[in-house]
């Protein structure tokens, strides 16, 4: 189907959701997340995979196993175009609105040693420092678990400390649910936030070479 928007009874599902986040709720307004979340979602990705590639719809399930948070459901519908494994462009919905990101959110150690070498190293590291100012100036958010303190052998100085803090990195940009989010302007404001996180993702693919990205 064509995608024309994410209807109102999406936001209420999740305000709902939210509210009691329990088997009882999830089957009884299944329909709801079947035909006001899933089906949207699935016609938006596939709408845009002309452009960036197929995307993954993640489960509505929350992996619990070892979490102290025993909700069993997702607050949210997340979907992933695997540009490069573990790195992408990401988008979602929940009750707060539409959120689009670029990037990775997730790095093992020895990935996060190469992310680290090509930041220090000026060839590559000043063309991130460059690609972040101008992502920040246009309004996106630069995102992702990073120390409070200076990484162990980097000088308090560094030139790019603020990058170098970081063990995971992507760009985001937040959409509070108001009226165009009923419409298919939604598919306007998502392709261009991705056009606009591709050169990160790029340099990041090109420098990180990051594992698959885990389940959200």
């Amino acid at each position: 189907m064509a995608f024309t928007g994410f209807p109102d009874e999406a936001f209420v599902f999740y305000e709902g959701l939210e509210a009691d986040n329990s088997k009882t709720y999830f089957t009884r307004h299944r329909h709801l997340y079947d035909d006001a979340v899933r089906a949207p979602m699935l016609a938006l990705t596939e709408g845009l995979a002309g452009e960036f590639g197929e995307a993954q719809l993640f489960r509505p399930y929350r992996d619990v196993r070892y979490a102290k948070d025993k909700s069993p459901y997702k607050t949210h519908q997340g979907a992933f175009v695997d540009l490069v494994p573990g790195i992408g462009l990401y988008v979602q919905i929940s009750a707060d609105g539409l959120y689009t990101a670029g990037g990775c959110y997730t790095q093992a150690s020895d990935q996060v040693a190469r992310y680290r070498a090509a930041v220090d190293d000026d060839v590559t590291g000043k063309p991130l420092a460059a690609l972040a100012a101008r992502l920040q100036a246009a309004g996106y958010t630069l995102e992702g678990d990073r120390l409070k303190t200076k990484p162990r052998g980097f000088a308090d100085d560094h030139p790019r400390i603020d990058l170098l803090r970081h063990r995971s990195l992507h760009a985001g940009c937040r959409f509070a649910p108001e009226p165009w989010i009923h419409t298919a302007e939604v598919a306007d404001r998502v392709r261009e936030t991705w056009r606009a996180f591709g050169p990160l993702v790029e340099w990041l693919g090109a420098h990180v070479r990051a594992s698959e990205l885990p389940r959200r």
